[in-house]
Parts: C-alpha cells; sequence; structure tokens
C-alpha cells in the first residue's frame, strides 16, 4: 500500500531524530534515550544566563564531533533517491544535523535550523561552525572535552550536546563573535522558543502543494513537527507513518509501518521507477 501510494507522487516527508539513529545519532524518545534523563539547554535560559550559555557551549564541544562526521544512513539516501525519481516533492526536518541534504535532497525544510551554522545575537553575522569549533580548541587549549565526556561515560544527543561534569563546564572559555564581539548562538531552535515563521509558512506551502504527507522516524511529540500532520488531516491529505513506537496523531494516518526507518524506506526506492511529472490530483 506504501509503494502504491508513494508511486503516485507529490509526497511530504517529515522526518525526526529516528532517521537519523543509523548515522549513529542517538534520538530522544527511545528506550535507550529515555533511560538517560537529561536536561537540555533552553533558549530563554540561554538568552538570560552567561553560565548556561558557558555550559551550553562546553557540552556542544564535546558533542559537536560526533554530529560533523556522521554520514547519511539507509533512510536519508532512501528518501533522497525518491526524491531523484520525482516522487517526493520535499523534506520537512526537525533535525538539526543536515545529513538530508549531504545524502542528496535538494529541498528541504530545516524547522530547527542547523547546527553547522552559528549566528551571533547581536550583530547577526552567521559563522560556520568548524571555525567555531577551532576558536574554541583554541580558547580552551587545555581543556580536553572529548576526554572528559569519555571519562564519565556520557552520551551524546540528537542536538549535539553531551553530559559533563560541572567542574568541567566552570572551566570553559566561551569565545564571542569576531566582528561586533557579541553572544554566539548555534543557528538552532532550543526547547522554549518558536520556529521562524518564514520556515513555517515554507513547510505549510510544500505540504498544500502536495498529495500525501509520509511521516519518519518521529513521535511528533513536539508541537513544531506534529502541525504537519494535523494540517494534513485537515486538508484531508493521505497519511503514512514509518515509525518504532507511537505517533502523536496516528489515528489520522492510512497505514502505519512500526519497523527501521532505513529498512522500510530503502525497499521503497527500490521499488519505484522513475516518475513523470504530473499534475496535482483533485
Amino acid at each position: 500500500m506504501l509503494a502504491d501510494r508513494v508511486a503516485r507522487g507529490r509526497v511530504v516527508v517529515l522526518t525526526g531524530a529516528g532517521v537519523s539513529t543509523e548515522s549513529g545519532i542517538p534520538d530522544y524518545r527511545s528506550p535507550e534515550a529515555l533511560a538517560r534523563p537529561r536536561r537540555p539547554i533552553t533558549g530563554p535560559d540561554f538568552l538570560r544566563s552567561a553560565a548556561v550559555r558557558r555550559r551550553y557551549w562546553a557540552r556542544a564541544s564535546a558533542g559537536w564531533e560526533r554530529i560533523r562526521v556522521a554520514r547519511p544512513g539507509p533512510a536519508h539516501q532512501a528518501i533522497a533517491a525518491l526524491e531523484r525519481r520525482g516522487a517526493v516533492t520535499c523534506v520537512i526536518t526537525q533535525n538539526v544535523d543536515r545529513l538530508h541534504q549531504a545524502a542528496g535532497s535538494r529541498r528541504v525544510v530545516e524547522l530547527h535550523g542547523a547546527l553547522a551554522e552559528v549566528t551571533c545575537l547581536d550583530c547577526g553575522r552567521f559563522e560556520d561552525r568548524d571555525a567555531v569549533q577551532a576558536r574554541l580548541r583554541e580558547a580552551n587549549a587545555a581543556w580536553d572535552g572529548r576526554h572528559a565526556m569519555a571519562a564519565q561515560g556520557a552520551q551524546a544527543a540528537p542536538d549535539g550536546d553531551a553530559d559533563l561534569s560541572d567542574d568541567a563546564v566552570a572551566a570553559f572559555a566561551v569565545p564571542d563573535c569576531t566582528i561586533c564581539g557579541g553572544v554566539l548562538k548555534p543557528h538552532v531552535v532550543f526547547f522554549g522558543e518558536n520556529v521562524p515563521r518564514v520556515v513555517v509558512d515554507q513547510a505549510f506551502a510544500a505540504l498544500d502543494d502536495a498529495d500525501a504527507l509520509l511521516v519518519a522516524g518521529t513521535s511528533l511529540a513536539v508541537f513544531s513537527g506534529y502541525r504537519f500532520l494535523r494540517r494534513a488531516a485537515e486538508r484531508g491529505i493521505w497519511i503514512g507513518i514509518v515509525n518504532r513506537g507511537p505517533v502523536r496523531g496516528e489515528e489520522h494516518a492510512a497505514l502505519k509501518i512500526e519497523a527501521s526507518t532505513g529498512h522500510v524506506l530503502t525497499e521503497l526506492a527500490a521499488a519505484l521507477p522513475t516518475l513523470q511529472p504530473r499534475q496535482r490530483e483533485a
């Protein structure tokens, strides 16, 4: 049923952390993740407190390497193949790892931004994350975040964060913007922040032009992603889900497959030929 529906084209894919687990990036709500509870940085706390910003950058400095070296997994590759074959028109992702683009997906709406970019909250300048990472290392030459993380058996998270001791955080120096000396923030939407309206509008426009929504690797527990399933249901757009575990709003889906996203989407891509452009269904 899924292959038949996707073969008809005009599919928007909505993805979450579950599509990146096979790339070595952990998710938020698997049993393994829930067994190691953590308190993520929130946007209001980041803006309000220099101590919170130090905590973020110290932990992110340790966790960034896993994100940086990650490579697209089977789910990313399959979704990109479905786009090349004309079935998928857009990917709306809640992930911040840019693995969809690395796999070759061309039309991607990043709901929560991307860890690969850093912005200055004062002058608005963007900077490449690797350049910031180099400055973080230079400013903390005697501080080995990877060693501190490994010594505690800490786990990295999907947002590039990693648990570190208070002592390790307190010793960390945070560089400022090289242009204005302002506060640096990763170009991501933290918990407690809103997705920019322009990004939401781009995602809604893609969905409104689609005939089907395929939800992959996400529980949709966060409203920023759930709103698109709800919109699809309101507009009578066909909904399919591939995810292990419950998904918010799954009662609106015509089909749900509880299995590995990599396995299911790889088989799906292999089964579909290249499609010819077609008009939207009435």
